[in-house]
């Protein structure tokens, strides 16, 4: 009765679909890979994209950085800036940003996950409450056009929505393979996006659903 129980349940979710005498996997649902893996994931894709979402900091500028592999070219992309405050609940963002001179860091603080080298927990939750950011740059695990942008880790999505909340611009960061993609725990619908930045592999309907909603989507390759 478990078993059965958790298949409903997982099935409720998107994870699998039903079928006689078992499930099956359902491969557009976003489940999470270790850090080192998804850095290998699209890596020349996520470096370029992380050059130009750089091109939107500006000296003096206030951002938060999400955790993730493609935040993390964005972090490494930011030398020829000046006076920049830095929040990010990334440790690897942090490390490749330590030894910055032009630039300070602010670690969110709370329980770090080792499978994706982030910090999460009302620690940081209250922390990013107590200030106002230029713009908050967002990873994506799952993209649903419709739903929104999800991820599997319910501490990530809560940690999200308030690094959302202390930014005057959102902007999402994602090569492609994100897309018609969807997870446990909902972090934004597309509408509170400013700007998505992504690769060519978008899909058609994808581009013109998010456009018609007044997102500016860039297209980077």
């Amino acid at each position: 009765m478990t078993i059965r129980n958790d298949l409903n349940r997982l099935e409720r979710k998107g994870c699998l679909t039903r079928c006689y005498g078992g499930a099956r996997l359902n491969r557009q649902f976003a489940f999470e890979r270790p850090f080192g893996e998804k850095k290998q994931i699209q890596c020349k894709i996520k470096a370029k994209l992380g050059e130009y979402a750089a091109s939107f900091i500006n000296n003096g500028d206030k951002i938060i950085l999400d955790s993730g592999s493609t935040l993390e070219q964005v972090a490494l992309n930011l030398d020829d800036k000046n006076d920049l405050v830095v929040m990010t609940n990334g440790i690897n963002i942090a490390y490749h940003l330590a030894n910055k001179n032009n630039l300070s860091v602010m670690l969110t603080g709370g329980l770090m996950r080792s499978n994706s080298y982030s910090v999460f927990g009302s620690i940081g939750e209250e922390l990013l409450s107590e200030y106002h950011y230029n713009t908050f740059f967002l990873g994506v695990d799952g993209f649903d056009k419709s739903l929104g942008i999800t991820t599997p880790h319910q501490a990530e999505a809560n940690i999200n929505r308030k690094m959302i909340e202390a930014a005057q611009n959102v902007i999402a960061v994602t090569d492609s393979s994100k897309f018609n993609r969807q997870s446990f725990c909902m972090i934004a619908h597309p509408k509170q996006l400013n700007m998505l930045i992504t690769d060519s592999g978008i899909p058609q309907d994808y581009y013109n659903e998010l456009t018609t909603q007044g997102i500016d989507v860039r297209i980077v390759d």
